[in-house]
């Protein structure tokens, strides 16, 4: 079995440092072109495949280009152009709401503050952190994924369950210049090697340092539900 290292913020600075080795390309793997694009993008990617929000955004941006395109719509016609993501009837009603709020107290522009995008129906701060780190440039957080949550708890990053718990955990002993990159770090070793089912831990290169470590065989799934 794996240990941790001296402290927390040493295990997660070596963890940020193999992680940059294996994936040295990591980002975020939703489609955009724009700061509206990216948040309707985030939101449909809750409990949601990337790739399938990929896919039915292809046509949806084509259809709604600004906040107005969105507000003007029903909720009803939202869900059916969104038909395939999980959730569609509630993520239609989100859409429509976003739009509304962006143009009558937004003036028609994504906002860039944590405070304003956490009002908009459908987005939490998670959410939120995505669309200010790659849509703004700011970064307040960690953006705390179901990846995140799985990984930084068998890590020994974190004790807590809840997302918001984990991020000011992360917050304390993750460097801040690494806040935006560790979460892809961590969704690509999470998508390729330590899944929510099976841990493939003899192919893991963080698998000296990581408590959870136990060979070849399944680790502990408790903390692999979705959120």
């Amino acid at each position: 079995m794996g240990t941790m290292l001296e402290s927390r913020e040493a295990q997660a600075e070596a963890v940020v440092d193999r992680l940059h080795e294996e994936y040295p390309d990591s980002t975020i793997s939703l489609n955009y072109s724009n700061r509206l694009e990216l948040l309707v993008a985030v939101v449909l990617s809750a409990q949601c495949t990337d790739e399938r929000v990929n896919e039915v955004t292809a046509e949806l941006f084509e259809k709604y280009e600004t906040p107005e395109d969105y507000a003007a719509a029903s909720e009803e016609q939202l869900a059916e152009d969104i038909y395939g993501i999980t959730f569609h009837n509630n993520k239609g009603g989100y859409l429509k709401g976003i739009g509304e709020k962006i143009v009558e107290e937004h003036g028609g522009e994504v906002p860039d503050t944590m405070s304003a995008l956490t009002e908009f129906p459908g987005v939490g701060r998670k959410t939120a952190n995505v669309v200010l780190q790659h849509g703004h440039d700011v970064v307040e957080g960690i953006v705390v994924d179901t990846h995140v949550q799985r990984l930084s708890r068998r890590l020994g990053l974190t004790e807590e369950e809840r997302p918001e718990a984990i991020e000011q955990d992360l917050l304390g002993i993750v460097p801040e210049t690494e806040w935006q990159q560790f979460t892809h770090l961590l969704i690509d070793h999470g998508r390729a090697v330590c899944g929510a089912r099976t841990a493939e831990c003899g192919e893991c290169v963080l698998a000296d340092i990581c408590p959870s470590e136990k060979g070849d065989s399944e680790i502990d799934l408790a903390s692999g539900e979705p959120w």
